[in-house]
């Protein structure tokens, strides 16, 4: 089992940046691939991007290709996201999630708390 937790959000400027982190606990965490999910106000929740347990693979919505770099690093059980020139429309909650790599919520049963991400215009 693992326990994870998210920081990093907060208010932006259109066209800036954060970077997102999700700590977890426990030694298991490179057994499980790692997920960046959002949930807007009103819509579903969606898979930002995704990395393997090596983090040799990654996948990323169309939305936010070119903009957003998932990454992990297992020495300090750690994934982070980091986005860039951010856009109105990246107003959410973040969620990170461990499980399978899979673009599918129901494949990732360990969730942190959420952490808001506004983006004023």
């Amino acid at each position: 089992q693992v326990q994870l937790v998210e920081s990093g959000g907060g208010l932006v400027q259109a066209g800036g940046s954060l970077r997102l982190s999700c700590a977890a606990s426990g030694r298991t965490f490179g057994n499980y691939a790692l997920g960046w999910f959002r949930q807007a106000p009103g819509k579903e929740r969606e898979l930002v991007g995704a990395i393997t347990r090596n983090g040799g693979t990654t996948y990323y919505a169309d939305s936010v290709k070119g903009r957003f770099t998932i990454s992990r690093d297992n020495a300090k059980n750690t994934v982070y996201l980091q986005m860039t020139s951010l856009k109105p429309e990246d107003t959410a909650v973040y969620y990170c999630a461990a499980g399978r790599y899979s673009t599918l919520s129901r494949d990732y049963p360990y969730w942190g708390q959420g952490t808001q991400v506004t983006v004023s215009s």
